[in-house]
């Protein structure tokens, strides 16, 4: 079976998640490598894509993350959401200790996953985070090679969300404008 990282109570209509409450794991500081654990997360391979928006659950802002949340990645050790690396660089979530031994033992380089190996546990895993119809794996692939990709960081995400506020000083994107007087 997969590890879990970050499947909350809070990120599931199902309660009795397998990482409990996110309150729970919130601390007011990260590991000292914390950014590369984000970096290392942010480069997962994408198990199954979702099209849907989400928020923080904890403060209802939107974040870098928040297209295609639920989506799924993994290392193939490890299974995680997509905004699992915003819970961890915005509120420092815990992280098992085996997680990150085996993170810091691959020197924070995403894996190249061997399918044959990978399969059995994915097939494993899917139902408990309850994509049961996602089983069996289905993928004519016999390796999954990390792809680089452009990941907006915290701080590109942060800085557009300003310069978005500031070019409609007059209020929200969904708050309607007084027509213009012709």
């Amino acid at each position: 079976m997969l590890g879990l990282l970050g499947f909350y109570d809070e990120l599931d209509i199902r309660s009795g998640q397998p990482s409990g409450s996110i309150r729970d794991a919130v601390r007011s500081v990260g590991e000292p490598d914390e950014p590369d654990l984000v970096a290392y997360l942010d480069a997962g391979h994408f198990l199954i894509d979702v099209m849907e928006g989400g928020h923080d659950v904890i403060t209802g802002s939107t974040h870098r993350h928040s297209p295609g949340c639920s989506s799924l990645v993994t290392d193939g050790t490890w299974l995680w959401r997509q905004d699992f690396p915003h819970y961890l660089e915005t509120h420092h979530v815990s992280l098992p200790q085996t997680f990150l031994e085996h993170v810091r033992g691959l020197n924070y380089r995403m894996p190249t996953i061997a399918v044959a190996q990978f399969a059995p546990h994915y097939d494993e895993t899917m139902p408990l985070v309850g994509w049961a119809s996602a089983v069996p794996w289905r993928s004519t692939a016999t390796t999954l090679v990390p792809e680089p990709r452009a990941v907006t960081s915290k701080a590109q995400f942060d800085a557009a969300m300003l310069a978005q506020d500031r070019n409609r000083p007059q209020g929200s994107w969904g708050k309607r404008r007084k027509p213009r007087k012709a």
